[in-house]
């Protein structure tokens, strides 16, 4: 019988926060969702961004998308890769590589970083096709050909980043908008694909241990139009944004996810926040599609109102979501949240209400709100870190490699 040894670093020599790959991804995207929103904030208090810089609202978006939520993705498959197939985890210095090339890519990006931008292209886009090698080799060993979908998503994250650089560099007028567009088309893919996995799984797990007899089901039809009309919304945003058809084919979706989510039993995940933050996280994603619909079909709301809902609602409380509850379970500590957990989903709620109302606001209540919802969403991950740094820095709890 092998005995291994934990050393001051790490198993066998390891750095611990390069044993696993949820351990440096989900800290960086704890701390790039704060430090990201406090730039924004301070340039919207000061107006102040470097002449020579790329566009300051497009370079949002783009670190939201590229910086923030690609960490948390990243973090995601590199710890569910492993899982799905049976294969060793990504570690050590293959790990350390990926996360030095997510880094560079914030650094040259920057708007003070002076780095050329065609030398800032083809560093920021090194990232995400080095981590599609890197899942993609066990995946194509293991043959779980269902699960190389991810691969194509990330191939289309690649070109979504190429948009924008295309336009930073003068050789296409709209590429921001359509990387935008395209990335958060994909990202919404991964979200319906993983959340219809685990949030059926998880809810049915924790009735059956609490005796609750209520049946978590997934109706075919029901997949069938969700993902279908989740995919057709991304060639018509990019071809015809803003239009009645793109308002029709996101009511569709709306009204979709919304009956998938029926199905889940939500009412009794109430007790238990490590649970319900998940299914909260996943209402907005109808909530948000509901919006886009009254946008394009009636004009109801601010065009910016489901984008917000989305992306600062669905995509980050349902990141904000999984990275406590893996965090735990990969660590051997028991899935629960703290209070201060808990704070941290309500703030990020809170944060996402108040950037979603703020355009349908009176004008002089919108900047008030815009800082109070970056504020609350700078409150969030501040409280996130506060439980989840020293969670994802040092050993696990049950003395186990990982």
């Amino acid at each position: 019988m092998t005995t291994r040894t934990l050393s001051s670093s790490g198993w066998l020599g390891t750095p611990m926060l390069l044993g696993y790959g949820f351990r440096p991804f989900f800290l960086l995207a704890g701390l790039s969702a704060p430090a990201l929103v406090l730039v924004w904030l301070a340039v919207l208090a000061t107006g102040g961004w470097p002449d020579t810089a790329v566009p300051a609202l497009s370079w949002h978006g783009h670190e939201m998308l590229f910086g923030f939520v690609m960490a948390a993705v990243a973090g995601f498959l590199l710890t569910a890769v492993p899982s799905w197939t049976g294969s060793p985890a990504l570690k050590g210095a293959g790990l350390g590589a990926l996360v030095a090339l997510w880094l560079a890519g914030r650094v040259v990006v920057a708007p003070w970083s002076g780095v050329p931008p065609a030398v800032a292209a083809v560093i920021d886009l090194a990232f995400l096709p080095a981590l599609g090698v890197a899942l993609a080799l066990p995946l194509v060993r293991a043959g779980k050909i269902a699960n190389t979908a991810f691969l194509v998503l990330l191939g289309l994250l690649t070109a979504a980043n190429l948009l924008f650089h295309l336009e930073w560099l003068g050789r296409l007028a709209d590429g921001a908008r359509l990387g935008l567009a395209l990335g958060i088309g994909v990202v919404l893919m991964m979200v319906t694909v993983i959340g219809g996995r685990i949030l059926p799984a998880f809810t049915r797990n924790a009735l059956k241990a609490r005796g609750v007899t209520a049946e978590v089901t997934t109706r075919r039809c029901v997949e069938r139009l969700t993902l279908l009309s989740t995919v057709a919304m991304i060639p018509v945003d990019l071809i015809l944004p803003g239009s009645l058809l793109a308002g029709a084919v996101a009511l569709v979706a709306a009204v979709a996810h919304a009956r998938r989510l029926a199905g889940w039993q939500t009412r009794h995940t109430l007790g238990q926040p490590i649970l319900w933050i998940l299914h909260a996280g996943y209402a907005w994603v109808p909530l948000a599609l509901a919006l886009k619909a009254a946008h394009g079909l009636a004009g109801l709301v601010d065009a910016t109102a489901w984008l917000h809902a989305l992306t600062a609602g669905g995509f980050a409380t349902l990141i904000l979501a999984v990275m406590s509850r893996a965090a735990l379970g990969h660590t051997g500590r028991p899935v629960v949240a703290t209070r201060v957990t808990v704070a941290s989903y309500a703030l990020l709620l809170l944060a996402a209400t108040l950037r979603t109302l703020a355009p349908e606001l009176p004008g002089g209540a919108y900047t008030p709100a815009l800082h109070a919802a970056g504020l609350a969403w700078v409150a969030s991950f501040a409280a996130f870190l506060w439980v989840y740094a020293p969670i994802l820095t040092r050993p696990r709890a049950d003395g186990q490699p990982g």
